[in-house]
């Protein structure tokens, strides 16, 4: 039962991290760039192997990996700023 809880927690957090760097790859851009559909799978059909982002009929589309690595960015960058400003 303990496995399947940690299972099931730690998808929720790489939604989470997913989603926020959706947010943040889209604000960055001021909407240019756009984060892959998940359902889809858009980087493994239109982007070469291991890719974080991909040009799609002229837009920038950011993959699953590539809005990963953003959210665990802006995480990292907002508890430095937390740090630096109460600390």
């Amino acid at each position: 039962m303990e496995d399947f809880l940690a299972f099931a927690a730690w998808i929720v957090f790489e939604v989470v991290l997913i989603q926020t760097g959706r947010a943040a790859v889209w604000s960055a851009s001021l909407g240019r760039w756009r984060g892959e559909k998940l359902a889809e799978n858009e980087g493994r059909i239109y982007g070469p192997a291991g890719a974080l982002s991909f040009l799609r009929e002229g837009r920038r589309v950011v993959t699953a990996n590539g809005m990963l690595f953003a959210g665990v960015f802006f995480y990292v960058a907002l508890a430095f700023a937390l740090l630096v400003y109460f600390g």
